[in-house]
């Protein structure tokens, strides 16, 4: 009852079932109490039952008596006022049945001792539950049908924001339909390209502004060469880190904007060669364990990534163990030894540049955007990373890529 659809569908069923139910007990109430109007229609047919009845007084369905039951003197004198507004007035009688006291009786004298019973019977239960019923099957049906076409432009809004790409672009949707989700359409795929031509025109912003700063800091370079003294050393660090930052930011355009194929591989020995790698490079990681699971990615891509996110665990967390789980999905879970992040902190470690501790970064290699860089390569597989401080200490960095069934497994 949460969605929209279903909130129009019951508003709409429960006002069209109150407008039957006041209907239907309207004419309840016609039927148990005629008055003026009702009344006539009923003498109508008593004077013709009376008529009729005349003719054949010998008949067997005669009564000799009127009904049992308590008189309904109101009813009695209606009906007699209205059969005598008809030019025929008729000595009825309106008692109510003993074993059911809503259902009156009208009595026809037709004759010495002969009598003809009339009920006047209010539908019974049974027969109003299954009125009503049917009728709440109906409405519903129409409700739902309804309600569903009123919500599709809501549900087309749904299903575009739960499929937006990991560029943060929205798939092109259909123009097609009734004339309201036609119009939605067209206006989400006027906002995904407006919304795609800014994204790719700050992206070219970033890798112009990077690519342009590398001539720049080559002459630089240069010039450091000849410095004397502590001061050539400085200059050579400081022209290092913005080589790395340029270096790093033309290579984020490159992943977010570059479509690369993605190839089944087999996730376990991707690992265990990038932990080889870097091992060879005296780093201080750690192949735990692991499970032999397959994804689809791009092997060279995701290789950077996962290379990112233990050198992080080797350096700013001191020493990594990876372990690699099978399931529904494909698991690496890294776990270091480090000090872990401020609590306030964990939501930015994906954010450009961040530095937990920029005093104790000052010595590690590194323009601050390998976390971002690596997310956006696992988001393009189809996978998610989260960052968490452990119970013990440190940080655990946890990746989910969808697993994917071979032949081979």
């Amino acid at each position: 009852m949460k969605t929209l659809r279903a909130k129009f569908a019951l508003l709409l069923m429960a006002s069209i079932v109150l407008v039957v139910v006041l209907i239907t007990l309207a004419v309840l109430y016609v039927f148990t109490a005629p008055k003026e109007i009702e009344a006539a229609l009923f003498a109508k047919q008593f004077i013709t039952m009376e008529r009729l009845a005349k003719q054949t007084p010998d008949t067997a369905d005669l009564a000799r008596s009127p009904a049992a039951g308590a008189l309904d003197s109101e009813q009695t004198e209606l009906l007699r006022a209205a059969t005598e507004r008809l030019g025929t007035r008729l000595d009825l009688l309106v008692t109510h049945r003993p074993d059911d006291f809503r259902v009156r009786t009208v009595s026809l004298p037709v004759g010495p001792d002969r009598w003809v019973m009339v009920d006047i019977d209010p539908p019974s239960d049974p027969e109003l539950l299954v009125w009503l019923a049917l009728m709440s099957l109906g409405v519903g049906a129409i409700a739902v049908k309804a309600a569903n076409r009123m919500s599709k432009p809501l549900a087309l809004l749904e299903s575009a924001v739960e499929s937006v790409n990991a560029d943060g672009t929205l798939p092109m949707l259909a123009e097609q339909g009734p004339a309201e989700v036609r119009a939605t359409a067209a206006a989400i795929n006027a906002l995904s390209a407006r919304l795609k031509q800014a994204i790719e025109s700050r992206m070219r912003l970033v890798a112009a502004a990077g690519h342009d700063l590398r001539t720049p800091l080559t002459r630089m370079r240069l010039r450091a060469e000849f410095v004397a003294g502590e001061e050539r050393g400085l200059w050579l660090r400081d022209i290092d880190e913005l080589q790395r930052i340029a270096h790093s930011a033309i290579q984020l355009v490159h992943e977010e904007t570059t479509k690369t194929p993605a190839e089944t591989l087999r996730l376990d020995e991707l690992v265990g060669n990038v932990v080889a790698e870097l091992r060879e490079q005296d780093l201080e990681i750690e192949l735990a364990g692991t499970s032999e699971v397959y994804v689809k990615a791009c092997r060279l891509t995701l290789s950077r990534a996962l290379r990112n996110l233990c050198i992080n665990a080797a350096t700013h967390g001191l020493r990594g163990k990876i372990t690699v789980t099978a399931g529904t999905t494909a698991r690496i879970t890294i776990a270091d030894q480090g000090p872990g992040i401020a609590p306030d902190m964990v939501d930015q470690v994906f954010e450009p540049f961040f530095r937990a501790d920029r005093a104790r970064s000052q010595n590690i290699p590194g323009a601050g955007l390998g976390l971002t860089i690596s997310r956006e390569i696992i988001r393009k597989a189809g996978g998610d990373i989260t960052i968490a401080n452990r119970p013990g200490g440190g940080l655990v960095q946890t990746v989910d890529l969808p697993a994917v069934v071979t032949a081979m497994g």
